[in-house]
């Protein structure tokens, strides 16, 4: 019989709690009544709502009991003086009951991609534990701690910020064996105010490292020195790791090819040599590749073994899947939705990958670039350069911030602008032609998510109509 994730008993001793009737959490945790699963604990977290006017639905929908701070009929309660404290007690004993080995990762982009290949190697090897979506904000990653089963063995955390002071206490919450940055770029600018701010509050990720853990750096960045300086003051018994393309890195980059679909990536380190192919295209991808191998030869696993579990891998929703569209009375067009999130350094990383797409033509549907600070201005028309390098064909923006491009960008280009993601849609919509390579990126805030929703949706009835007629179904991810 599978042991409990926790009980009441458990829930009381971690949290100072009291409990109103024992109880057993046979499923998760969950801070959400719609996807909440019988047996889960539900936990009344006050955000833009309070969970409290919840906690009835919850039950009613099979939870096995709820973390609370005040009484509430219908179920099983443990009661404690703030949920979210609770929550990061609850956390903490998780880890400390579990023996994982922790990974940790942060950075200006790419953070979650080397997250999700990580668990991707991870689960392949035995029980495994990560964050869903990204859940690495201050209730996000107590939330994916007070989750992992007692069984787990190796465990990554995707950590984040939007402003100084909250990487560190999440790193002393993981207690990270092994610690990961990405990259540094703009991102954050507003809360952070510089790049060197951004550097500063990213290498807090080493505040918590575990002694004697490793510290894993990108070896091409410009802030290394400083990064491998702040890590050491954090952890002088650390160990320093690098990835990149560099000829000292730990895991050198030793080819990337594409064929516009896929990607074949090759990575040496330390003299062991390993290919992965992904489902996914951009040489950036052999930066995510890199430090992946890296972090799970930190684990225990061989490079061999590692590369083997990752080939195959394909982004998350958003992260710049390929998708393939027929749509009706036009055909087929390629979707790139990578519409989650955008800074200046990944906006540039998906046109080039656009570049390297095969069309009849290439397209960029673009939104604001959010929490840019007093550079944003800047950083939008910026953009124009690596726009015609891309060889974009014609591009359709979103967002105030956006038409600074739209200013810098040249005459004889196809631009189309509006003031929202929604009122984009119907000009997006008529300019389509079968062939087209469409990269669609912005924010999550802009609502560019919300037009490659709409082109799903739109393709659909020629999905439907060719699965009646026995054949193959009109949208693949690829």
């Amino acid at each position: 019989m599978t042991r409990p994730l926790w009980t009441s008993g458990d829930i009381e001793l971690a949290t100072g709690g009291k409990a109103s009737a024992p109880f057993e959490v046979t499923g998760s945790i969950s801070i959400d009544t719609r996807s909440l699963q019988k047996g889960d604990l539900f936990v009344a977290l006050k955000d833009q709502r309070d969970g409290h006017d919840f906690v009835e639905a919850a039950f009613k929908a099979g939870a096995a009991g709820a973390l609370v701070s005040r009484p509430i009929s219908g179920g099983a309660l443990v009661e404690v003086g703030d949920v979210l404290d609770a929550l990061t007690q609850l956390g903490i004993a998780a880890r400390v009951r579990c023996g994982a080995h922790r990974t940790a990762v942060t950075g200006s982009a790419g953070k979650t991609s080397v997250k999700e290949m990580l668990a991707r190697i991870y689960r392949a090897f035995g029980p495994a534990h990560w964050n869903v979506k990204s859940f690495n904000n201050h209730w996000g990653v107590p939330l994916t701690l007070a989750r992992m089963p007692e069984e787990t063995e190796r465990a990554v955390f995707e950590i984040g910020m939007n402003t100084p002071g909250e990487i560190a206490p999440r790193s002393h919450m993981v207690r990270p064996h092994t610690g990961i940055i990405t990259c540094i770029a703009s991102a954050h600018l507003q809360g952070l105010g510089s790049v060197e701010g951004i550097a500063e509050e990213k290498a807090n990720i080493f505040a918590g490292l575990e002694a004697g853990g490793t510290i894993i750096l990108p070896a091409d960045d410009a802030f290394l020195d400083y990064l491998s300086e702040r890590a050491r003051n954090f952890c002088p018994t650390g160990n320093v790791e690098t990835f990149g393309a560099s000829p000292d890195a730990t895991a050198r980059i030793v080819a990337y090819e594409t064929d516009g679909r896929t990607s074949r990536i090759e990575v040496e380190i330390v003299g062991m040599r390993a290919s992965v192919t992904l489902d996914a295209v951009g040489a950036h991808w052999a930066q995510n590749v890199a430090a992946s191998l890296l972090a799970a030869s930190q684990s225990g696993l061989s490079v061999k073994e590692s590369a083997e579990a990752l080939s195959g891998y394909a982004p998350p929703p958003g992260r710049g899947t390929s998708e393939t569209l027929n749509l009706p009375e036009i055909g087929e067009i390629t979707l790139i939705d990578d519409a989650y999130n955008a800074n200046p350094a990944s906006m540039r990383a998906a046109l080039i990958s656009l570049a390297q797409r095969a069309g009849t033509r290439r397209l960029a549907a673009l939104g604001d670039m959010r929490e840019i600070g007093d550079t944003s201005a800047e950083e939008h028309r910026n953009l124009a350069g690596p726009i015609i390098e891309a060889g974009v064909d014609g591009v359709f923006l979103a967002g105030a911030e956006m038409q600074h491009l739209a200013d810098a960008l040249p005459p004889h280009l196809q631009q189309v602008s509006a003031p929202t993601s929604d009122e984009l849609w119907n000009q997006l919509q008529k300019a389509l032609r079968a062939g087209d390579v469409l990269l669609i990126k912005g924010s999550n805030a802009s609502g560019m998510g919300r037009i490659a929703d709409r082109l799903r949706q739109w393709s659909q009835p020629a999905e439907m109509g060719k699965m009646d007629g026995g054949s193959e179904g009109a949208a693949r991810v690829s």
